[in-house]
């Protein structure tokens, strides 16, 4: 999953930069509001996090304008604000949650695969398909009983078909969500990723749940 991270002060960036990172987020940032602006336009987002209090634009006022553009990515602010007015302001304006620093990296890992399976519109953190389960809290993944070890951007790419089951996805849309601004590699690795996960989640399973639509992209079957 892609996050945009929204922060002026540098240190806090890179260490939701690097926590995120480590979970197996692609992890995109801006340094101001306007960069903000720019970015949240240019790639689709499974979660944008919000700081309030940013140079150019403020983050209110940012978050107002991408609702008014129709933009439904979830927002998590961050503020260093605690007034009840300052919330109320916030989620009136469009946000989806909030969370007040300082805070624990947990809380805030808890937040975001919450409002990311919102934004899939999956209730559970448990994903069931016929015998395959994923549980997106611990990050773990078996089928038929059996425990399957997926690298982190297997694990995303699974995660990310399974809440869109059914659909068939690109490889630029895998690819968006899978890799951040800084990765150097093409559109092309998404069908090595996808050769990986097939063999480890359908060999020597019934029925095969990962299906290739040629010249189309990917698709994990639903119910």
């Amino acid at each position: 999953m892609r996050v945009l991270v929204i922060e002026d002060y540098q240190p806090m960036a890179m260490a939701l930069k690097r926590g995120l990172r480590e979970e197996g987020y692609a992890v995109d940032t801006a340094r101001d509001g306007l960069e903000g602006k720019q970015k949240a336009v240019a790639a689709r987002y499974d979660v944008i996090i919000l700081d309030l209090m940013l140079p150019k634009i403020p983050g209110l006022q940012l978050l107002e304008g991408w609702r008014k553009q129709g933009m439904n990515a979830p927002v998590l602010i961050l503020t260093a604000r605690g007034d009840i007015e300052d919330r109320v302001q916030g989620l009136n304006r469009g946000a989806d949650d909030y969370l007040i620093k300082p805070f624990q990296m947990e809380e805030l890992l808890a937040r975001l695969r919450a409002l990311i399976r919102r934004g899939h519109r999956v209730k559970s953190p448990l994903i069931r398909i016929y015998d395959l389960e994923i549980d997106t809290i611990t990050r773990t993944v078996s089928r038929a009983g059996h425990p399957i070890e997926l690298a982190p951007l297997e694990y995303a790419l699974l995660e990310l078909l399974a809440f869109r089951r059914g659909e068939v996805l690109n490889r630029t849309q895998i690819w968006e969500h899978l890799f951040d601004e800084e990765s150097e590699t093409t559109y092309q690795v998404v069908d090595e990723y996808v050769r990986h996960l097939r063999a480890k989640i359908d060999h020597g399973f019934t029925p095969p749940l990962i299906s290739v639509k040629f010249g189309e992209g990917y698709q994990l079957r639903d119910d």
